[in-house]
């Protein structure tokens, strides 16, 4: 009976773990709607009849929507559940006055570049605080509390 009980514990759990989760945010198969959109055919109506409200608006000289799609997995059982990016689409549509798309770009997960940062650092001039910043600090306790029976807090 014990044995029985182990193997349905065992199966289980294994079962569960062989059970990938996908977190989807954003517009789902952004890149396949990108290829339904035309330029100088589609129209703001038609945009968001396919895409739906985008996540970001913008207005400069021509309105600039924004579309993001992004899934992230778990990673395999001895990564101990690291997420993975599997897509990470973003969608730049440029609008005209008219309501018209001017053009469309699509940024993919591989032409996302990797930043370096320097790894040296600016000491500040004034690490102390100086003679003058600790007099007018001085003076102005003094205009507040002249009595100096002031709580403190």
């Amino acid at each position: 009976m014990k044995l029985i009980i182990y193997i349905i514990l065992l199966t289980s759990i294994l079962s569960c773990s062989f059970n990938k989760v996908v977190k989807h945010h954003g517009v789902h198969f952004l890149e396949k709607k990108y290829e339904k959109l035309t330029i100088n055919v589609s129209n703001t109506n038609d945009i968001t009849k396919l895409l739906g409200e985008p996540s970001t608006k913008s207005s400069f000289d021509n309105d600039v929507w924004i579309y993001i799609e992004r899934k992230i997995s778990t990673g395999k059982i001895y990564q101990l559940g690291k997420e993975k990016l599997l897509v990470n689409d973003v969608l730049v549509l440029e609008i005209d006055n008219l309501g018209l798309l001017s053009s469309k770009k699509l940024y993919k997960k591989n032409d996302m570049k990797d930043l370096t940062f320097a790894e040296s650092s600016t000491d500040p001039i004034y690490r102390k605080r100086s003679f003058v910043y600790d007099f007018l600090s001085s003076m102005r306790q003094k205009i507040n509390d002249p009595l100096g029976k002031r709580k403190k807090k």
